[in-house]
């Protein structure tokens, strides 16, 4: 079963999540509207006075990885699985660095080196757990708007703060530290659980192991009842970049990208749904659209790429936001 459908009434109040099934009615019926295609939301056309039912967000972080779940009582009614994109930040800032040592040594043989020239901040943190933690933090964000979460738990391994300060401290635990001060921020109370504690409930409930179960395994866990079975993928591919040339693996200029991003209406990053009628590609594709200005799009759908589809085929049903879905 897939994901619960979440629900806000005419004035945006966060209601209780309803079945596909319930929501498929009141979309037929004309008593709600999408709202929102990631995470599914619809929007009814009147005001309800009721108090819903509290939820629980139960987050599980990791470096490639972080499992979310929201939970009424002790059944699991969404989840959701962010494949965060650190590694490749790491990977494009050490290229960047190889590429402009490697123009300083050809220009500037003999100009003393200047990294460790500069202070750092209260609170930095390198580019790719930065991403982590502002990526997760948009998604709770996000579900806080949707949901009427009351409570949130996290998995955290070192529960004295003061160590954080500690040099020989992981990049995960760092990050969960850091996680889970901006949660207190939130004015919710925010509740911690080991990842030994998270095996044991999994273990012990004898569920299978998934990042979002993991999540709703976090803390104190008696009993739990797993409402859906797909979870929503949600991978973060970022907003493009502001290179206008791209280099080959020697640093030297191969091809040059347009100054404008939009072509026909569309950018790279949308998620549109075409419908080809005729030629040797007839069928329905949905997925991440891939621009080129000559007006033929790729298209990354579950079952592959698909390239060169026109863009009078396509329909955008999700605006660019940085992210990539799937089930």
């Amino acid at each position: 079963m897939s994901n619960f459908v979440l629900v806000v009434d005419t004035n945006r109040k966060p209601l209780n999540p309803c079945t596909p099934g319930v929501a498929r009615s009141l979309l037929k019926s004309g008593k709600a509207k999408v709202f929102r295609r990631f995470p599914f939301t619809i929007v009814l056309n009147k005001v309800v006075d009721t108090n819903p039912e509290p939820m629980q967000l139960k987050i599980d972080p990791g470096s490639k990885v972080t499992g979310l779940a929201l939970l009424q009582g002790d059944r699991v009614v969404w989840g959701g699985e962010i494949t965060h994109r650190g590694q490749q930040i790491k990977d494009c800032l050490e290229s960047r660095s190889s590429l402009k040592r490697g123009r300083r040594n050809r220009k500037t043989r003999y100009r003393q080196a200047r990294f460790l020239n500069r202070t750092r901040p209260q609170g930095w943190l390198a580019p790719s757990l930065q991403h982590r933690v502002e990526t997760t933090l948009t998604w709770i964000n996000r579900l806080r708007r949707y949901a009427p979460i009351t409570g949130i738990s996290q998995e955290l391994v070192r529960f004295d703060l003061q160590q954080m300060e500690n040099p020989e401290i992981s990049g995960a635990e760092y990050q969960q530290g850091t996680l889970f001060n901006r949660l207190k921020q939130t004015g919710l109370p925010v509740e911690t659980g080991s990842g030994g504690k998270t095996k044991y409930n999994r273990c012990r409930l004898e569920h299978p192991l998934h990042h979002y179960i993991d999540a709703a395994c976090v803390g104190n866990v008696d009993n739990l009842q797993v409402l859906t079975t797909q979870p929503l993928l949600i991978k973060a591919t970022g907003h493009g970049t502001r290179q206008m040339c791209r280099i080959d693996k020697h640093g030297f200029p191969s091809r040059y990208v347009p100054r404008n991003k939009f072509v026909k209406g569309f950018q790279t990053g949308d998620i549109v749904k075409a419908i080809v009628a005729s030629g040797k590609k007839i069928g329905t594709y949905v997925g991440r659209v891939a621009v080129r200005s000559t007006g033929s799009f790729n298209i990354s759908t579950a079952n592959g790429l698909i390239q060169g589809i026109s863009h009078k085929y396509c329909i955008r049903v999700h605006a660019k936001d940085g992210y990539g879905y799937n089930f």
